[in-house]
Protein backbone atom coordinates (compact mmCIF):
# COMPACT_ATOMS: atom_id res chain seq x y z
CA UNK A 1 0.00 0.00 0.00
CA UNK A 2 2.93 2.54 1.00
CA UNK A 3 4.69 1.30 -2.33
CA UNK A 4 1.15 2.09 -4.66
CA UNK A 5 1.15 5.57 -2.27
CA UNK A 6 4.56 6.32 -3.53
CA UNK A 7 4.77 5.79 -7.10
CA UNK A 8 1.13 7.93 -6.71
CA UNK A 9 2.92 10.65 -5.12
CA UNK A 10 5.64 10.37 -7.95
CA UNK A 11 3.64 10.80 -10.69
CA UNK A 12 1.91 13.78 -9.15
CA UNK A 13 5.32 15.40 -8.43
CA UNK A 14 6.47 14.85 -12.16
CA UNK A 15 3.33 15.83 -13.27
CA UNK A 16 4.01 19.12 -11.03
CA UNK A 17 7.16 19.58 -12.23
CA UNK A 18 6.39 19.39 -15.67
CA UNK A 19 3.64 22.30 -15.35
CA UNK A 20 5.85 24.52 -13.75
CA UNK A 21 8.31 23.63 -16.80
CA UNK A 22 5.36 25.12 -19.02
CA UNK A 23 5.01 27.98 -16.56
CA UNK A 24 8.09 29.31 -16.94
CA UNK A 25 8.52 28.67 -20.62
CA UNK A 26 5.14 30.20 -21.14
CA UNK A 27 6.39 33.38 -18.98
CA UNK A 28 9.42 33.28 -21.03
CA UNK A 29 8.55 33.57 -24.30
CA UNK A 30 5.14 36.17 -23.45
CA UNK A 31 8.16 38.20 -22.23
CA UNK A 32 9.97 38.06 -25.85
CA UNK A 33 6.92 38.73 -27.37
CA UNK A 34 6.06 41.62 -25.64
CA UNK A 35 9.50 42.58 -26.09
CA UNK A 36 8.98 42.85 -29.35
CA UNK A 37 5.34 44.25 -29.32
CA UNK A 38 6.83 47.54 -27.16
CA UNK A 39 9.48 48.02 -30.06
CA UNK A 40 7.11 48.23 -32.77
CA UNK A 41 4.61 50.21 -31.29
CA UNK A 42 8.03 52.86 -29.94
CA UNK A 43 9.06 53.44 -33.58
CA UNK A 44 6.85 55.77 -35.81
CA UNK A 45 8.01 54.43 -38.82
CA UNK A 46 6.61 51.10 -38.09
CA UNK A 47 3.00 52.24 -37.81
CA UNK A 48 2.60 52.81 -41.22
CA UNK A 49 4.67 50.38 -42.86
CA UNK A 50 2.61 47.15 -43.87
CA UNK A 51 4.74 44.03 -43.01
CA UNK A 52 5.29 45.45 -39.24
CA UNK A 53 2.04 46.01 -39.02
CA UNK A 54 0.97 42.72 -40.07
CA UNK A 55 4.36 41.49 -37.72
CA UNK A 56 2.59 43.00 -34.90
CA UNK A 57 -1.17 40.86 -35.68
CA UNK A 58 0.88 38.01 -35.28
CA UNK A 59 2.48 38.83 -31.86
CA UNK A 60 -0.49 39.75 -30.73
CA UNK A 61 -2.35 36.71 -31.73
CA UNK A 62 0.45 33.97 -30.60
CA UNK A 63 0.33 35.95 -27.43
CA UNK A 64 -3.19 35.36 -26.55
CA UNK A 65 -2.89 31.95 -27.78
CA UNK A 66 -0.06 31.63 -25.45
CA UNK A 67 -2.26 32.58 -22.72
CA UNK A 68 -5.53 30.65 -23.32
CA UNK A 69 -3.78 27.59 -23.98
CA UNK A 70 -2.03 27.62 -20.92
CA UNK A 71 -5.21 28.09 -19.14
CA UNK A 72 -6.64 25.11 -20.90
CA UNK A 73 -3.73 22.63 -19.63
CA UNK A 74 -4.00 23.66 -16.67
CA UNK A 75 -7.28 22.63 -16.51
CA UNK A 76 -6.86 19.86 -18.62
CA UNK A 77 -4.22 18.26 -16.22
CA UNK A 78 -6.28 18.79 -13.08
CA UNK A 79 -8.92 18.11 -14.33
CA UNK A 80 -11.04 20.92 -13.36
CA UNK A 81 -14.75 21.36 -14.32
CA UNK A 82 -16.05 24.78 -16.12
CA UNK A 83 -19.11 25.83 -17.16
CA UNK A 84 -19.80 24.81 -20.98
CA UNK A 85 -20.22 28.75 -21.76
CA UNK A 86 -17.16 29.64 -20.57
CA UNK A 87 -15.39 26.68 -22.61
CA UNK A 88 -17.08 28.34 -25.77
CA UNK A 89 -15.76 31.80 -25.06
CA UNK A 90 -12.12 30.21 -24.35
CA UNK A 91 -12.01 27.93 -27.05
CA UNK A 92 -13.68 30.52 -29.67
CA UNK A 93 -10.10 33.03 -29.11
CA UNK A 94 -8.42 29.94 -29.01
CA UNK A 95 -9.36 29.10 -32.59
CA UNK A 96 -9.71 32.25 -33.90
CA UNK A 97 -6.19 33.25 -32.48
CA UNK A 98 -4.53 29.51 -34.09
CA UNK A 99 -6.09 30.39 -37.56
CA UNK A 100 -4.91 34.05 -37.69
CA UNK A 101 -0.92 33.93 -37.23
CA UNK A 102 -1.33 31.32 -40.51
CA UNK A 103 -3.37 33.61 -42.37
CA UNK A 104 -1.03 36.55 -41.49
CA UNK A 105 1.92 34.61 -42.85
CA UNK A 106 0.36 34.44 -46.06
CA UNK A 107 -0.64 37.46 -46.49
CA UNK A 108 3.08 39.11 -45.74
CA UNK A 109 3.93 36.67 -47.96
CA UNK A 110 1.63 37.98 -50.65
CA UNK A 111 2.75 41.63 -49.40
CA UNK A 112 6.59 40.22 -50.36
CA UNK A 113 5.49 39.22 -53.58
CA UNK A 114 4.00 42.35 -54.44
CA UNK A 115 6.89 44.57 -53.24
CA UNK A 116 9.37 42.56 -55.47
CA UNK A 117 6.78 41.51 -57.98
CA UNK A 118 4.86 44.83 -58.52
CA UNK A 119 7.51 47.70 -56.76
CA UNK A 120 5.63 50.41 -58.61
CA UNK A 121 2.22 49.17 -57.05
CA UNK A 122 3.11 48.54 -53.53
CA UNK A 123 3.34 51.87 -52.38
CA UNK A 124 -0.89 51.89 -53.64
CA UNK A 125 -1.22 48.42 -52.62
CA UNK A 126 0.27 47.78 -49.09
CA UNK A 127 -0.68 51.51 -47.58
CA UNK A 128 -1.74 51.93 -44.06
CA UNK A 129 -5.54 52.05 -44.75
CA UNK A 130 -5.65 49.03 -47.30
CA UNK A 131 -3.48 47.10 -44.36
CA UNK A 132 -5.96 47.80 -41.83
CA UNK A 133 -8.71 46.50 -44.21
CA UNK A 134 -6.85 43.56 -44.46
CA UNK A 135 -6.40 43.04 -41.01
CA UNK A 136 -10.20 42.88 -40.76
CA UNK A 137 -10.68 40.04 -43.95
CA UNK A 138 -7.66 38.16 -42.25
CA UNK A 139 -10.24 37.79 -39.12
CA UNK A 140 -13.14 37.09 -40.92
CA UNK A 141 -11.34 34.71 -42.63
CA UNK A 142 -10.03 33.38 -39.72
CA UNK A 143 -13.14 33.15 -37.55
CA UNK A 144 -14.70 30.76 -40.50
CA UNK A 145 -13.78 27.50 -38.96
CA UNK A 146 -14.96 28.27 -35.87
CA UNK A 147 -18.09 29.76 -36.94
CA UNK A 148 -18.71 26.26 -38.91
CA UNK A 149 -17.32 24.07 -35.50
CA UNK A 150 -19.99 26.08 -33.17
CA UNK A 151 -22.55 26.20 -35.90
CA UNK A 152 -22.85 22.41 -36.02
CA UNK A 153 -22.00 22.38 -32.27
CA UNK A 154 -25.16 25.01 -31.26
CA UNK A 155 -27.63 23.08 -33.73
CA UNK A 156 -26.92 19.49 -31.76
CA UNK A 157 -27.50 19.67 -28.12
CA UNK A 158 -29.92 20.90 -25.69
CA UNK A 159 -29.96 24.67 -23.79
CA UNK A 160 -29.19 22.35 -20.52
CA UNK A 161 -25.51 21.41 -21.82
CA UNK A 162 -24.28 24.67 -21.81
CA UNK A 163 -24.88 24.94 -17.49
CA UNK A 164 -23.31 21.15 -17.37
CA UNK A 165 -19.72 21.26 -16.05
CA UNK A 166 -17.14 19.94 -18.25
CA UNK A 167 -13.35 19.82 -18.51
CA UNK A 168 -12.88 22.55 -21.44
CA UNK A 169 -11.42 20.98 -24.34
CA UNK A 170 -12.33 20.93 -27.87
CA UNK A 171 -13.53 17.51 -28.61
CA UNK A 172 -16.63 17.92 -26.62
CA UNK A 173 -17.74 20.36 -29.61
CA UNK A 174 -17.49 17.22 -31.44
CA UNK A 175 -20.89 15.23 -30.36
CA UNK A 176 -21.36 12.93 -33.63
CA UNK A 177 -18.30 11.74 -35.50
CA UNK A 178 -19.10 13.68 -38.66
CA UNK A 179 -18.37 16.79 -36.92
CA UNK A 180 -15.04 15.79 -36.50
CA UNK A 181 -14.49 15.08 -39.87
CA UNK A 182 -16.24 18.30 -40.63
CA UNK A 183 -13.24 20.18 -38.37
CA UNK A 184 -10.35 18.40 -40.37
CA UNK A 185 -11.28 18.95 -43.73
CA UNK A 186 -11.56 22.53 -42.75
CA UNK A 187 -8.42 22.94 -41.67
CA UNK A 188 -6.61 20.51 -44.02
CA UNK A 189 -8.67 22.92 -47.46
CA UNK A 190 -7.63 26.14 -45.72
CA UNK A 191 -3.59 24.66 -45.37
CA UNK A 192 -3.52 23.70 -48.41
CA UNK A 193 -4.96 27.18 -50.11
CA UNK A 194 -2.17 28.92 -47.65
CA UNK A 195 0.64 26.06 -49.05
CA UNK A 196 -0.51 27.20 -52.70
CA UNK A 197 -0.43 30.76 -52.27
CA UNK A 198 3.32 30.29 -50.65
CA UNK A 199 4.97 28.53 -53.26
CA UNK A 200 3.09 30.63 -56.31
CA UNK A 201 4.85 33.68 -54.60
CA UNK A 202 7.96 31.79 -54.10
CA UNK A 203 7.99 30.70 -57.54
CA UNK A 204 6.97 34.04 -59.35
CA UNK A 205 9.81 36.11 -56.64
CA UNK A 206 12.03 33.25 -57.93
CA UNK A 207 11.31 34.27 -61.66
CA UNK A 208 12.11 37.89 -61.17
CA UNK A 209 15.38 37.17 -58.87
CA UNK A 210 16.99 35.45 -62.25
CA UNK A 211 15.88 38.84 -64.22
CA UNK A 212 17.08 40.67 -61.42
CA UNK A 213 21.02 42.43 -61.48
CA UNK A 214 22.84 44.25 -58.72
CA UNK A 215 20.53 46.04 -55.75
CA UNK A 216 17.76 44.41 -57.16
CA UNK A 217 19.18 40.87 -57.19
CA UNK A 218 19.57 41.44 -53.69
CA UNK A 219 16.45 42.51 -53.03
CA UNK A 220 14.64 39.66 -54.77
CA UNK A 221 17.48 37.47 -52.94
CA UNK A 222 15.96 38.30 -49.29
CA UNK A 223 12.36 38.49 -50.56
CA UNK A 224 12.80 34.92 -51.40
CA UNK A 225 14.29 33.95 -47.48
CA UNK A 226 11.58 36.14 -46.74
CA UNK A 227 9.11 33.68 -48.32
CA UNK A 228 11.22 30.74 -47.28
CA UNK A 229 10.85 31.82 -43.72
CA UNK A 230 6.75 32.10 -44.14
CA UNK A 231 6.79 28.57 -45.71
CA UNK A 232 8.50 27.18 -42.27
CA UNK A 233 6.65 28.94 -40.23
CA UNK A 234 3.77 27.90 -41.79
CA UNK A 235 4.92 24.14 -41.88
CA UNK A 236 4.90 24.53 -37.63
CA UNK A 237 1.47 26.09 -38.08
CA UNK A 238 0.63 22.69 -40.04
CA UNK A 239 1.77 20.46 -37.86
CA UNK A 240 0.13 21.84 -34.66
CA UNK A 241 -3.08 20.76 -36.66
CA UNK A 242 -1.86 17.32 -37.12
CA UNK A 243 -1.15 17.10 -33.17
CA UNK A 244 -4.21 16.05 -31.99
CA UNK A 245 -4.56 13.12 -34.57
CA UNK A 246 -1.72 11.91 -33.64
CA UNK A 247 -2.69 11.93 -30.03
CA UNK A 248 -5.89 10.16 -30.98
CA UNK A 249 -3.76 7.69 -32.92
CA UNK A 250 -2.36 7.09 -28.87
CA UNK A 251 -4.94 7.35 -27.21
CA UNK A 252 -4.93 4.18 -25.65
CA UNK A 253 -0.86 3.93 -24.98
CA UNK A 254 0.56 4.37 -21.77
CA UNK A 255 2.87 7.45 -23.55
CA UNK A 256 -0.40 9.92 -24.47
CA UNK A 257 0.73 12.18 -21.62
CA UNK A 258 4.12 12.04 -22.76
CA UNK A 259 3.55 12.80 -26.35
CA UNK A 260 0.82 14.97 -25.33
CA UNK A 261 3.13 17.35 -23.81
CA UNK A 262 6.10 16.98 -25.82
CA UNK A 263 3.75 18.62 -28.78
CA UNK A 264 2.50 21.17 -26.35
CA UNK A 265 6.09 22.44 -25.76
CA UNK A 266 7.62 21.92 -29.38
CA UNK A 267 4.78 22.51 -31.41
CA UNK A 268 2.74 25.22 -29.54
CA UNK A 269 4.95 27.06 -27.36
CA UNK A 270 8.34 27.17 -29.15
CA UNK A 271 7.07 28.69 -32.67
CA UNK A 272 4.93 31.10 -30.83
CA UNK A 273 7.99 32.84 -29.58
CA UNK A 274 10.87 31.77 -31.78
CA UNK A 275 9.41 31.98 -35.63
CA UNK A 276 8.58 35.76 -34.37
CA UNK A 277 12.17 36.47 -32.72
CA UNK A 278 13.86 35.08 -35.87
CA UNK A 279 11.82 37.38 -37.87
CA UNK A 280 12.39 40.20 -35.93
CA UNK A 281 15.69 39.71 -36.01
CA UNK A 282 16.19 39.04 -39.68
CA UNK A 283 15.05 42.70 -40.17
CA UNK A 284 17.81 44.95 -40.04
CA UNK A 285 15.77 47.94 -39.14
CA UNK A 286 13.65 46.12 -36.47
CA UNK A 287 16.24 44.28 -35.54
CA UNK A 288 18.14 47.57 -34.76
CA UNK A 289 15.55 49.21 -32.64
CA UNK A 290 14.64 45.51 -30.64
CA UNK A 291 19.05 45.96 -29.80
CA UNK A 292 18.50 49.38 -28.74
CA UNK A 293 15.38 49.05 -27.14
CA UNK A 294 16.40 46.31 -25.32
CA UNK A 295 19.96 47.31 -24.06
CA UNK A 296 20.43 51.05 -23.56
CA UNK A 297 16.05 52.09 -23.73
CA UNK A 298 17.32 54.64 -26.30
CA UNK A 299 16.69 54.62 -29.75
CA UNK A 300 18.64 56.03 -32.96
CA UNK A 301 17.05 58.97 -35.04
CA UNK A 302 18.06 56.57 -38.29
CA UNK A 303 14.90 56.43 -40.55
CA UNK A 304 13.37 52.95 -41.75
CA UNK A 305 14.26 51.72 -45.02
CA UNK A 306 10.51 50.64 -46.75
Amino acid sequence: MDFNDSLADGDVLQGNIKIIIVQILVMIFLCINLLLILTFFKKECFHTTARYILFAVTLLSDSLLLCMSDVLVIVVYYNITIPVWLCIIISVLVILCFTVTPVTLTVMTLERYVAICMPLRHGELCSTRRTMHCILIIHGLSSIPGIIIFSTFFASVSLSFYKQYHICAVEIFSIDIWQSHLRTAIYQIQFLIMCIIIVLSYVKILKVAKAASGENKKLTRKGLSTVVLHGFQLLLCLIQLWCPFIEVAILNFSLFKTIRYVNYIMFYLAPKCLSPLIYGLRDECFCNALKTYAFTGLYKKKCCSV
